[in-house]
């Protein structure tokens, strides 16, 4: 049940948010992530600048630890960098490893737009979890499911849609206090009416309890 969102991750302690702001940077796009080991990782990145950034420019960022220019691709500059994470975001990435890069992450002064693959909705929930305990917000600018999966593998005997809503309302928050959504707007991102999507979640909710719980004349009656 793969799940792809386009997000944008907002923190100053994101690696290379610091070249985004240089004055004569025009925009940051890393296509390459590659996982060094804890605490530092290696990046290529496209960089869009008046005129090329030396290497000790880039050297003199906090987190940037080796640059080396690669040369040119497409009118742009490219760079192989290391970097050193720090501790909260490596922490965060660290505690989400079912995800993936679909396309180049898009790194701003305010923090990085991504789009990632997820293995389901409960490694999505993961990484947004994960994020935003270390100080990360997470906006979901889109998310998608993959229509080929099949209803068999919705989990504790949910339809493949109610999981879908369900999945969908827990990763926006709408079971948080205070809900961070409304069901009418889990609803338009459904394409269904609101009444039908707290229908869909009411349906959803019973059969989980049902699931875990099992079934009982009280259970039955508190459903109706």
């Amino acid at each position: 049940m793969t799940i792809t969102a386009e997000i944008h991750l907002r923190s100053p302690l994101l690696p290379l948010v610091s070249v985004a702001e240089l004055e004569q940077t025009d925009g940051v796009q890393c296509p390459h992530v590659i996982g060094l080991e804890q605490g530092l990782q290696q990046l290529v990145v496209e960089i869009n600048a008046a005129e090329p950034l030396s290497e000790e420019t880039l050297l003199e960022l906090d987190d940037v630890i080796e640059a080396t220019n690669l040369g040119t691709a497409r009118g742009k500059e490219v760079y192989k960098l290391s970097v050193v994470l720090r501790e909260p975001i490596a922490e965060a990435f660290k505690n989400t490893p079912d995800a993936g890069l679909v396309d180049a992450i898009q790194i701003t002064p305010e923090g990085w737009y991504e789009q990632k693959v997820f293995k389901d909705y409960p490694a999505f929930n993961t990484f947004r979890t994960s994020c935003e305990e270390h100080g990360i917000s997470v906006e979901i600018g889109s998310i998608t499911q993959d229509s080929s999966t099949s209803e068999e593998s919705a989990p504790y005997g949910l339809t493949e849609r109610q999981y879908e809503a369900l999945s969908l309302a827990m990763s926006r928050g709408y079971y948080e206090q205070p809900r961070q959504t409304s069901a009418r707007e889990l609803a338009d991102e459904l394409g269904i009416s609101q009444p039908s999507l707290s229908d869909l979640l009411g349906r959803a909710e019973r059969q989980l309890i049902t699931a875990t719980l099992g079934p009982s004349p009280r259970l039955e009656m508190l459903s109706q």
